[in-house]
């Protein structure tokens, strides 16, 4: 009798998908070997967590005119750790979902600890922990210096013990570190399964949206990179931050790639240190390689992570190739696009790369998703192919067109002025990004052009 009540199913562990049977492959997102199997018990009781959080506010809320919700902006209040709260959108805001995930090991328990820390004296905090004991948790607090100020820890798996004694003790900030090692009595397969995942989630996101609780969810990445877990579970959250490293880098880059309360791809840096983590305030510094001397192939351009200004050096080796089909490496950049843009040198500039390796790097490990890269990369090919280095006070800015135009970039004020503080001289920009009179950088000269072969022919009159 107890086997009749027993539903077995399968869902796929990457996209979330159900099927009534196993089968190698899951009809969905087409991965092999994903599907598990998942026993549950059906329960009169055990609704989903997101047909849960939906009733509630269909039930309490109602339909409403767009003119009668109410305008109120968000209460935000800051954690002290100014990095962090930048990524943020400006600091913590109440009932708000946070999901962080990273790499083993590259510091998200050590930056929540910290954060958490200097909040819990004004705002009350518990720090949940399924990963690791109470004692543990102590030790590393001991090593990064946190002051006991009302911080209150739990070690528990249990959603449903969770949700229960943090209704108690009403926290301002929750974290739960990490979603993997949670599990709910109402499903019956192992923690960190793709059902139980979603349900722990369901159940959290409820609890933090119910009482204003700001929650912090830790989760686990692929070797992919990706988050472990259902898809589904970022469409749950607020906020989705990264943690990201290179190997052997003791620096630590924060971005976040949504954010429901502030700029997406925001950048935070931090520094990793025996004391644990700290804020490097001007990343630009530490970004840019200060040559005894000027080198081929290097160029420094500025990029804009969400709402900040950024330099950094690229880097282009051009050597002969021995290969019958030369190798196109980037590195912190879209390797189909310079793929593109090295045929647009050709074509327009008649600098041809046909029997030549080509290798361009981002210094730093940071990754550039915009196109204002564009320019510089090409000029930092050129340099190298000629092995004529750009001047070290120069900086460079645009995005190039198949037709071989130069195409103006979105805050080129911004960008001239975060040059112009770090005593660059010249800047090489999109003519339409060259500031009106009385808005020109003090002590910058900035030089516009239209075209590549224009600016090719600039940075050669520069080179001398």
């Amino acid at each position: 009798m107890a086997k009749a009540n027993v539903k077995t199913r399968y869902v796929c562990r990457n996209c979330g998908a159900v099927a009534a049977q196993w089968a190698g492959q899951c009809s969905e997102c087409g991965e092999w070997n994903t599907l598990e199997e998942q026993i549950q018990a059906p329960s009169s009781s055990s609704l989903r967590g997101s047909q849960r959080v939906g009733a509630q506010y269909a039930g309490d809320s109602g339909i409403k005119r767009l003119s009668e919700v109410p305008r109120d902006e968000e209460t935000r209040f800051a954690t002290g750790i100014g990095e962090f709260d930048r990524v943020l959108g400006g600091g913590l805001v109440a009932g708000g979902v946070i999901l962080l995930g990273g790499d083993p090991g590259i510091g998200k328990s050590t930056l929540l600890l910290e954060a958490v820390a200097r909040v819990a004296g004004r705002h009350g905090a518990l720090y949940v922990t399924g990963e690791e004991s109470l004692r543990q948790v102590g030790m590393r607090a001991e090593r990064l210096g946190v002051q006991d100020e009302g911080l209150k820890l739990l070690a528990e798996t249990r959603v449903e013990a969770i949700i229960e004694l943090a209704g108690r003790e009403r926290p301002e900030v929750l974290v739960v570190d990490s979603i993997q090692t949670i599990h709910s009595d109402a499903l019956g397969s192992a923690p960190g399964g793709v059902a139980q995942v979603r349900e722990s989630a369901a159940q959290l996101v409820q609890f933090a949206k119910r009482t204003g609780t700001v929650l912090f969810l830790v989760g686990h990445v692929t070797k992919e990179g990706q988050l472990a877990g259902p898809r589904v579970l970022e469409h749950m959250v607020d906020t989705v931050l990264y943690f990201e490293s290179d190997s052997g880098s003791r620096y630590r880059l924060l971005r976040a790639v949504k954010n429901r309360f502030g700029a997406a791809n925001e950048l935070g840096v931090f520094a990793m240190l025996d004391t644990g983590l700290k804020e490097v305030k001007n990343p630009s510094a530490i970004f840019l390689s200060r040559h005894e001397k000027p080198v081929a192939g290097s160029a420094i351009l500025v990029t804009r992570e969400g709402t900040r200004p950024l330099l950094l050096e690229l880097q282009a080796l051009v050597a002969e190739s021995p290969l019958s089909n030369p190798r196109r490496l980037a590195l912190g950049l879209d390797g189909n696009r310079l793929g593109m843009l090295l045929a647009v040198l050709q074509r327009h500039a008649g600098l041809s790369t046909y029997g030549e390796d080509v290798f361009v790097n981002v210094v730093g490990g940071v990754r550039i998703n915009e196109t204002a890269c564009d320019l510089p990369a090409l000029l930092a090919v050129s340099s190298s192919l000629r092995d004529r280095a750009i001047p070290q006070d120069w900086v460079i800015f645009g995005e190039v067109g198949l037709a071989g135009e130069i195409r103006p970039v979105p805050n080129g004020e911004d960008r001239l002025s975060e040059a112009a503080r770090h005593g660059f001289t010249h800047a090489l920009v999109p003519k339409k990004n060259v500031p009106a009179k009385g808005h020109m950088p003090k002590g910058l000269k900035v030089i516009g052009v239209e075209r590549l072969d224009q600016a090719l022919d600039v940075m050669r009159e520069a080179e001398g």
